[in-house]
């Protein structure tokens, strides 16, 4: 699985978003500032995450972007779908309308668990959690094992 610059750009800037929330709208040009994230390509990514229900704009002086939801309610894999789609694909079909026959059979059993996976892990943390540093146990315990930072 690979996490595309698009969407790790959109998590970036819903995370900026979840960190002011409370602060008023905020410009797409902060957001790109403080994440260091293209101000033309974020733009295209806010109007994704407006069109799919994570952010709201607001035109004028004092206008921006802000979450649509309260942060604890917004999953990382919500933005990865708005923005990217589903979260697991095989040459860009979802798991279940594969089929494979011979010796390659069991290779759909094994997409679809790693698409469980994924989804346990990414739909199960939230803005709120990542901003505040508070992963869930699972994700912590995943992080903390060595082997999951070594490159085979």
């Amino acid at each position: 699985m690979r996490i595309s610059a698009r969407a790790d750009y959109a998590v970036r800037a819903a995370l900026q978003l979840a960190d002011v929330r409370d602060a008023g709208p905020l410009k797409a040009e902060a957001i790109a500032d403080a994440q260091e994230i293209p101000h033309k390509f974020l733009e295209g990514i806010l109007n994704d995450m407006r069109r799919g229900g994570l952010v709201l704009s607001q035109r004028g002086g004092n206008g921006g972007y802000r979450l649509a939801k309260p942060p604890e309610s917004i999953s990382i894999a919500d933005v990865i779908r708005v923005v990217d789609g589903p979260l697991v694909s095989v040459r860009g079909v979802r798991p279940p309308e594969l089929s494979y026959s011979g010796p390659a059979e069991s290779l759909l059993p094994l997409w679809i668990a790693l698409r469980a996976n994924v989804r346990q892990i990414l739909d199960g943390v939230s803005l709120a959690d990542v901003a505040a540093a508070e992963l869930p146990a699972l994700v912590s315990a995943l992080s903390e094992d060595p082997a999951s930072w070594t490159n085979p």
